[in-house]
């Protein structure tokens, strides 16, 4: 049977310890699963391998109600393909593919060196630049002309807090989410706007281009989608592209630590590139769990999941899991070479398939963006890293280090390895 936690209520702990909250009481109760309650309502924690393939195949589970809607509101939103299941998600499912993959991967990483490469020069005249904040407004520009966006500076600026600000406070109660979901609405204002003006003619943007799929998307029963859910879904293509900063500053802090990397990479040394990549998305903390309600009842681990019943599986206890990964806290891109491509244990962005199941549809070009951020830190810029605290906070949700990675004196051209100055 699994355990339950004696406390009557765990909201506050989860709040208070972050990405280890499942993990640690994993590990006292010699467990994988646990019982409790958040925010008063039942819940059955999981973690690892198992767990994940549990969650994520068959089936079993729905994502309708399984966040509170301060979370919901500003990640997913009504109507969105998070909130599909069967046939109609596959059905949702296959448009995102068609946009997010082949082709349009690739273009986008072009669109993103450049965008980057225009940047330095901004970065230069400033001096000092928060690498977290310059490459956000970096994506957000790419982002927006990859989806085929027309976008004035007013836009960019714009769109980028408001993209930004959807992630940033996801883990927030109270005042500080309550604003970010004002922001939020204006972003879905904005893009029903867009979707209205393709649909009649008003704006003429690319067919093969990320407006233009969804605005014209059909659903199971051949209509065209609402125009709030077609809002929704645009905003589900930009912003986990906006979100990619968070990954992007972990991978120059990886740089930074392991200066090794830094001077494999610059001599053009890719062998081990994405091994890099996954590594980072593996080692450093994006969002910590994912939750769903069971849709059908099955038995797992001697206890029986009734239709309803709230599961959050742990995705950074799964990425740590020591069963799986030698060593789970130490950086080391070289096991990626003899891993077998389980979609069950590297999970930073959900696991399963990415078809049927609801992993992230958007992880391979998650890996693209990360790929060249690599290529760009470590091939086209100098930089210097200031003085400051990179330490990583796991209370924080979603985290980063706790300076933003400040760095100096940027200069375009082929850089030395970024080392900390004063």
């Amino acid at each position: 049977m699994i355990p339950t936690l004696r406390t009557p209520d765990s909201s506050l702990a989860l709040l208070r310890e972050g990405y280890t909250f499942i993990s640690s009481r994993c590990d006292r109760l010699g467990t994988d699963a646990f019982r409790t309650r958040l925010l008063l309502e039942p819940a059955v924690c999981v973690r690892g391998a198992e767990a994940a393939r549990i969650f994520y195949s068959g089936e079993r589970f729905t994502r309708t109600d399984a966040f509170p809607p301060s979370i919901l509101h500003l990640l997913q939103d009504l109507g969105s393909v998070q909130a599909l299941d069967g046939g109609a998600h596959r059905h949702r499912k296959d448009m995102f593919l068609t946009v997010l993959q082949g082709t349009g991967s690739e273009r986008i990483t072009d669109l993103f060196a450049e965008e980057w490469r225009a940047a330095v020069p901004r970065w230069q005249r400033a001096g000092r630049v928060v690498l977290h904040d310059a490459v956000r407004d970096v994506l957000t520009r790419t982002a927006l002309r990859w989806a085929g966006v027309p976008a004035t500076e007013r836009d960019v600026r714009r769109r980028t807090r408001e993209l930004a600000v959807m992630v940033d406070r996801a883990g927030t109660i109270g005042p500080p989410n309550w604003w970010a979901r004002l922001l939020r609405n204006r972003s879905e204002l904005w893009a029903r706007g867009l979707v209205a003006q393709v649909r009649a003619g008003a704006l003429q943007v690319p067919e093969d281009s990320a407006l233009a799929v969804i605005a014209r998307h059909r659903d199971t029963e051949g209509e065209l989608l609402t125009v709030p859910a077609a809002g929704v879904e645009l905003l589900n293509v930009l912003r986990p592209t906006v979100a990619v900063s968070r990954f992007v500053v972990f991978a120059a802090l990886a740089l930074l630590q392991q200066p090794r990397w830094h001077r494999t990479f610059a001599a053009g040394d890719e062998d081990d590139l994405f091994g890099f990549v996954d590594e980072v998305r593996r080692l450093f903390p994006f969002f910590p769990l994912v939750g769903g309600r069971v849709r059908r009842p099955f038995t797992w681990a001697g206890y029986d999941f009734p239709v309803g019943e709230r599961v959050l599986l742990d995705l950074y206890g799964t990425n740590h899991d020591e069963r799986v990964w030698t060593d789970p806290e130490v950086f080391r891109p070289e096991r990626f070479r003899d891993w077998p491509g389980d979609p069950y244990t590297l999970v930073p962005q959900g696991a399963g398939d990415y078809r049927d199941d609801h992993r992230c549809p958007g992880e391979p070009m998650t890996r693209l963006l990360i790929a060249e951020s690599v290529r760009l830190l470590t091939r086209s810029m100098s930089y210097r890293v200031g003085v400051q605290d990179l330490s990583v906070g796991l209370t924080r949700l979603p985290t980063l280090p706790r300076d933003g990675f400040v760095i100096h004196d940027v200069r375009p051209g082929v850089p030395a390895e970024a080392s900390i100055t004063g």
